[in-house]
């Protein structure tokens, strides 16, 4: 019982290690939010904790090459857009909650 108690234990935390996540954060559903997010950093390209300056600059860099007058579609572009609103908007959120 005890070994199987280590292995769970040793597991988890190689888990964390590797993924950096430990185990039980897979069962847990994500919020739409969270959803919304992870796919407006998917659609840039940038990572979890990106600077404005990053969004930006990676907004500006997937425009150039989608934008609808250099044979892009406008659709990505619109997506693009939103991308960049949206991670623009939480990251002053945060800013404002946690200067209060």
């Amino acid at each position: 019982m005890i070994r199987l108690l280590a292995l769970v234990l040793l597991v988890s935390v190689a888990c964390r290690l590797i993924f950096g996540k430990w185990p039980w954060d897979y069962l847990r559903a994500q919020s739409a939010a969270d959803r919304s997010l992870a796919r407006a950093r998917a659609i840039l390209d940038v990572s979890r904790n990106a600077t404005a300056d990053e969004i930006r600059a990676a907004h500006r860099r997937i425009a150039t090459i989608n934008h609808p007058d250099r044979g892009g579609s406008s659709a990505t572009l619109q997506e693009a857009n939103a991308a960049r609103d949206l991670l623009l908007d939480h990251l002053s959120r945060i800013r404002t909650e946690r200067s209060e």
